[in-house]
């Protein structure tokens, strides 16, 4: 399943999952955009995480859990914490950022 941030309320979701797989993105990002619907299907594929796709710019706080300087960037998170992060707009690397964070 996979949930749209319609509010700077990433920290509660991350506090309220075990782990957590964000793509911090931006409506003017053409990457971003692509990346979505991949980023959707390993979340249809993907057992026991919560998936967040998060406005960069919309949402300050919730872009302040992860070093989000580049979009679009992916983000795993453990019990709260940020475990690790990349950017890419390149299928393989997320699938397996995603399997190697779950």
């Amino acid at each position: 399943m996979i949930q749209e941030l319609e509010k700077d309320n990433l920290p509660e979701v991350v506090a309220g999952n075990d782990t957590v797989f964000v793509q911090y993105s931006a409506g003017w990002c053409g990457n971003c955009r692509i990346m979505k619907p991949k980023f959707k299907k390993f979340a249809s594929e993907t057992e026991n995480a919560s998936f967040v796709v998060a406005d960069a710019e919309k949402f300050p706080e919730s872009r302040k859990l992860a070093n989000v300087d580049n979009l679009p960037t992916f983000a795993a998170f453990k019990n709260g914490e940020l475990v690790n992060q990349i950017q890419t707009n390149k299928t393989d690397v997320l699938k397996s950022f995603i399997e190697n964070n779950k």
